[in-house]
């Protein structure tokens, strides 16, 4: 115990977290936790903004504690809104192991799921909620959740809620929850119109930097490979993954429901290990079994749309891997994030192929720094693209360059000047020909 009063000391913790922390061996406080602890013990508003992996949860989750101290009535007295079941889920499990020697009863709501259990659990008594935008105002709809209690609101991963469409529903909660109450708002990236939003419900904020918004982990290494094609990534992937020695825990990151799902059969087919899948079409007890199944060491391979990368939360991740460069910029960040937690290192690679590449270069700029590049294995091999595939790599292409110069007129247009140029030319030299004989 003295061990963890060393660094935790400063915060004034009851002995109930004292014996919590030492039961994780949580030493000493990471630098979020450092600044934001005694702020939100202070009774302020707070932003905090530091990379994924750094103890953002245990940075909110601990003052709340204190907060609410013991159970008490029946309506709960603290709410944190997360942007996905996953995510919520691994917030419940936080506060689980940090109440652990309390009587505080904490509950996750989130849809997918009927909502007999969850009504169930509420009209038994609860003091901390833990729920998905959505699933909170159908439960309050139905008047089935009283609010009238809670007097601390937090927002975690708060960018990605606003960027998913969540505000008409956030300000719905706003608008049925005490006024007087305290905000905390937290996440790996704040935009600029993110910032603007927040002053709806902030008030005279504290920001808590601890790193820029955006800025990766230093215990992750990042590199990218350049690929023809969608065949190239995959050879790549298969090459990489039959090292198990190093590629121990892995998860490949996907785009689409359709990509993960063909690449989960192909590794099922060559990779080493058992693999699991997990997007939006899986059932929700599907899902956290498998990151169950992942965290337990069950499973070396987790292939995974966005859905999970910020509702993981699972320690000694060798490697991420970026199967195609995601679309929302922010969404690398966490994406790599899943590496390199809590101290520890990891390694971040993406696949990009020539339409990508203007998304890397996108990334670039947000994290401020340059993701160095790799060469193609000589045992890879790189088939031809197909036509199909070269057309669509095209268009996007062809997209890409009509968002940054309004003046582009598209590749079909190009050919078109490109062929009168060529016939104005010939009629030229026709001309000058027939001149020349008369």
């Amino acid at each position: 115990m003295e061990v963890s009063k060393k660094g935790f000391g400063q915060f004034k913790l009851n002995k109930q977290l004292w014996q919590a922390l030492d039961d994780l061996q949580f030493a000493q406080p990471t630098d979020i936790q450092k600044q934001a602890i005694p702020l939100i013990l202070a009774g302020h508003d707070v932003m905090g903004i530091a990379q994924t992996g750094t103890g953002k949860t245990a940075a909110f989750v601990l003052p709340l504690l204190m907060k609410v101290k013991f159970a008490q009535g029946h309506s709960p007295r603290a709410l944190i809104l997360a942007p996905t079941r996953e995510l919520v889920d691994q917030i419940k499990d936080h506060i689980d192991q940090l109440s652990k020697y309390t009587d505080i009863r904490s509950l996750a709501l989130y849809g997918g799921i009927g909502p007999s259990q969850q009504i169930a659990a509420l009209q038994q008594g609860v003091d901390l909620v833990v729920a998905t935008p959505g699933r909170f105002m159908d439960l309050y709809s139905r008047q089935e959740l009283a609010v009238r209690e809670i007097s601390t609101l937090v927002l975690d991963e708060a960018d990605k809620m606003m960027d998913m469409g969540f505000m008409p529903q956030i300000r719905g909660i706003l608008e049925v929850i005490p006024v007087k109450r305290q905000n905390l708002l937290f996440s790996a990236t704040m935009p600029p119109k993110v910032m603007g939003l927040s002053e709806e419900f902030l008030e005279y904020p504290q920001v808590v930097e601890v790193t820029p918004s955006a800025t990766t982990a230093d215990t992750v290494e990042q590199y990218c490979y350049e690929t023809l094609n969608f065949k190239t990534k995959i050879n790549l992937l298969a090459h990489l993954l039959a090292n198990t020695a190093e590629f121990t825990k892995v998860i490949v990151f996907t785009r689409t429901k359709k990509i993960a799902d063909n690449i989960y059969k192909f590794l099922t087919r060559t990779a080493e290990g058992e693999v699991l899948v997990i997007h939006s079409n899986k059932a929700q007890n599907t899902r956290l079994n498998s990151i169950q199944a992942f965290k337990q060491g069950d499973v070396r391979i987790l292939v995974s749309t966005d859905v999970s990368a910020r509702g993981i939360d699972v320690s000694m991740v060798s490697h991420v891997i970026n199967f195609e460069v995601p679309l929302v910029y922010e969404d690398y960040v966490h994406r790599i994030g899943r590496t390199g937690r809590a101290r520890n290192t990891g390694t971040a690679i993406t696949f990009f192929n020539k339409a990508e590449e203007f998304d890397i270069r996108n990334i670039e700029k947000l994290i401020k720094a340059s993701i160095p590049l790799r060469a193609l294995p000589e045992e890879v091999q790189t088939p031809a693209t197909s036509f199909e595939e070269e057309q669509e790599m095209a268009r996007i292409i062809d997209r890409q360059k009509k968002r940054t110069d309004p003046n582009y007129q598209g590749a079909f247009h190009e050919k078109k000047n490109k062929k009168s140029t060529k016939k104005g030319r010939s009629k030229k030299r026709r001309s000058s020909k027939y001149s020349s004989r008369k």
